[in-house]
């Protein structure tokens, strides 16, 4: 089993008004020398399978059909064995 971490970010030349909005509210509470705010998403989830790049196609797969846009978006994944936890 694998577990898969995703991150989808928009293209830096796309327009972020949700980050905008973020960066105004953190200087609005003071902090001035912060800039450059954009947001993004995170998922994460296990892939039951024995082999690595099964996995890994199986979570590009996931990013390119559902996950991101790619005419907006880009993402990048990683892929780590999960390891089975023992109960003492």
């Amino acid at each position: 089993m694998f577990h898969s971490t995703i991150t989808v970010k928009l293209r830096t030349s796309i327009l972020d008004p949700q980050g905008k909005a973020v960066e105004h509210g953190v200087h609005s509470l003071g902090y001035e020398r912060v800039s450059h705010v954009r947001i993004g998403k995170y998922i994460e989830f296990d892939v039951d399978v024995k082999d690595r790049a099964e996995a890994e196609r199986i979570t590009r797969e996931t990013c390119e059909k559902l996950l991101s846009n790619p005419v907006m978006e880009d993402f990048s994944i990683t892929v780590e064995e999960k390891k089975n936890k023992v109960h003492a």
